[in-house]
């Protein structure tokens, strides 16, 4: 009997096609968000760069068009550490567009010294978890209304390290850069996880998704405030990186894999998940635990005034 053929590693020329399909890229003008919103143009998505830096912004609308010149895009701004800022731009969008069929949650900022918002929330848990959490409440009704609609949440290996610190959220008491970081993308996968029960218990269409891109060289590490964080992954590691577009294809696969289900994380499948194809990898099963979300869920609310059309799950599988 002839033996299998071996599968074919996962691309991102393999990406079904995208025309007619809104898709809203946050932080997307570097790195490996710009990597993500340029092969979802590619292949004929309308994509909203959801960027801080105006100038920043259209200089990536500009590239993808050079590269492109079907593309289609545009550049709306955003500050995800800004909650007022985050609601202005849900508002505005929901007025251009009726439906989006596609939202990955990426933006973010690594190690900086401890820093408040405007609001007086920790930065890094603001911009990638509390920014994310309420764009993602304000957007669920034009969600719902796509095709085929995703919620891509991208989280880190970190969250494996990470934990929340309910008893001192913004670090007045205790703070460090890369505690607090892995605090935001263990932040990241329990929201992605609590988002799919409910999404799930709720029985509508859309589906959380998680994700991560294993270890990139991007300017995350290497624009880092921190001076060991630039130096550890910014040249010390830099050898071991891969490229943004490399990076990409885990969030390109949750983002449009026919093969892709609810409450999925997908990350490389090379060695420690630092590299290679994309592959469904298991979730810490902290970031599973029901009081642990039901605790965050709450917090979320609170803090950001969103509240979610959607029901608390009844029961919290452990898996």
């Amino acid at each position: 009997m002839p033996s299998e053929a071996p599968r074919r590693p996962w691309t991102a020329d393999l990406i079904p096609d995208q025309t007619g399909r809104v898709a809203v890229v946050t932080g997307a003008n570097s790195g490996l968000r710009f990597a993500t919103a340029r092969a979802l143009a590619r292949h004929g998505a309308y994509v909203v760069l959801a960027v801080r830096d105006p100038d920043r912004g259209r200089r990536a609308a500009d590239t993808i068009i050079a590269e492109h010149p079907a593309a289609s895009v545009e550049v709306r701004i955003v500050d995800l550490a800004d909650l007022d800022a985050v609601r202005a731009f849900a508002t505005a969008l929901r007025a251009d567009h009726s439906r989006i069929d596609l939202l990955v949650n990426n933006a973010g900022v690594m190690a900086p010294p401890r820093t408040l918002t405007s609001q007086g929330h920790e930065l890094q848990f603001a911009v990638h978890h509390l920014g994310h959490f309420a764009v993602t409440g304000l957007l669920l009704g034009a969600l719902a209304r796509g095709h085929d609609p995703r919620v891509v949440t991208v989280s880190s290996t970190n969250h494996r390290r990470g934990r929340l610190y309910f008893d001192d959220p913004t670090g007045e008491r205790s703070y460090s850069p890369m505690r607090f970081y892995n605090q935001a993308k263990f932040a990241n996968a329990v929201f992605g996880r609590q988002l799919h029960l409910r999404l799930t218990a709720a029985a509508g269409p859309v589906r959380s998704v998680l994700a991560h891109p294993g270890y990139t060289a991007t300017n995350l590490q290497t624009a880092a405030p921190s001076g060991l964080v630039r130096l550890l992954y910014g040249r010390i590691l830099a050898p071991l990186a891969q490229t943004p577009d490399r990076g990409a294809l885990p969030l390109l696969y949750a983002a449009t894999s026919p093969d892709v289900r609810g409450g999925d994380f997908i990350g490389p499948d090379g060695f420690a998940e630092l590299r290679g194809a994309p592959t469904r990898v298991p979730l810490a099963r902290a970031a599973s635990d029901a009081d642990t979300g039901r605790r965050l869920w709450q917090l979320s609310e609170d803090l950001t005034g969103v509240r979610f059309p959607i029901p608390e799950p009844s029961d919290h599988p452990a898996a």
